[in-house]
């Protein structure tokens, strides 16, 4: 394999470990296109805990 291809490949590996590090709860999806990976989306959910119901009423 060719230094470029293997920097890439390199490349590639850290972008999709920095996108599953950086999302607490959600999901990653990694976008393949004639073999190749063309684009990672992250997708990240924000959860709030439940508040109790408020008693001024």
């Amino acid at each position: 394999m060719s230094q470029p291809a293997t920097q890439i490949k390199s490349t590639l590996a850290q972008e999709i470990l920095r996108a599953v590090e950086s999302v607490r709860f959600g999901s990653i999806e990694i976008t393949v296109h004639e073999g190749r990976v063309t684009q990672i989306e992250k997708r990240e959910k924000v959860r709030f805990h439940a508040l109790p119901p408020d008693k001024t009423q």
